[in-house]
């Protein structure tokens, strides 16, 4: 399947390494120096996965994948030259799905693109199987089709976003570790420290409307994980 891919990069030598790479693999590439320009692009243009910068002049790379969050929901991997844990937990909390410091080994950003295009191709398609809709307490979530909606409100999640609560809504009252979701959802070792399961968790519960000290849905069991009931 030929993907679309958009590259965002300030750094003409960056993003044409980029580029080089991803041209190998088949994809097609659309590449901006600018987040206006990339904007642009988004809203005209059918993308699989964006790369974005977040150093970027006038509109940073956080400001545009907000934007590009509040209508689109392919994965976004944020490229950056910081190394600071709050920039990389801002990307998450904004919808970023993957986090990738410079200096990077260009053969690991296209394996971290394959594996988001990956996840991305699995959880839209529309195949049909067995148990594919969840529905209980206002909650509705369509594995066929990538839908979910609360209470007949649309949810806009993305495809990590809806792959968490998915994991959580099919072990309905069972509690799922850190280490258990980050493994099944991101196919990746979890390392201790890592807060990337609990910041999609807390923008999950935002989109949800829950409160942080009561949700209704998504429960926290302090020192185990998270559990739906």
């Amino acid at each position: 399947m030929g993907f679309s891919v958009l590259i965002v990069d300030d750094e003409p030598e960056i993003a044409d390494l980029v580029e080089v790479y991803l041209l190998s693999e088949g994809y097609t590439v659309h590449k901006f120096y600018t987040a206006r320009e990339a904007l642009q692009c988004v809203r005209t243009t059918p993308l699989d996965l964006a790369i974005l910068d977040v150093m970027l002049p006038e509109m940073n790379g956080f400001a545009l994948c907000a934007e590009i969050r509040k209508e689109y929901n392919f994965p976004v991997i944020m490229l950056t030259a910081k190394v600071e844990a709050t920039d990389k937990i801002t990307g998450l909390t904004i919808g970023a799905d993957d986090y990738i410091t410079k200096p990077f080994n260009p053969l690991e950003m296209v394996a971290r693109v394959k594996a988001q295009l990956r996840r991305y191709t699995r959880y839209n398609e529309n195949e049909k199987t067995g148990g594919s809709v969840i529905d209980f307490d206002g909650l509705v979530i369509n594995r066929n089709t990538h839908e979910c909606t609360l209470f007949d409100e649309p949810l806009s999640l993305t495809p990590i976003e809806f792959s968490i609560l998915w994991l959580l809504c099919s072990n309905r009252g069972q509690v799922i570790s850190s280490e258990q979701l980050f493994e099944r959802v991101w196919g990746e070792k979890y390392l201790d420290r890592n807060n990337t399961v609990m910041v999609h968790i807390r923008r999950l519960r935002e989109k949800m409307g829950e409160p942080s000290r009561n949700p209704r849905f998504i429960k926290t069991v302090w020192g185990v994980g998270y559990k739906i009931e």
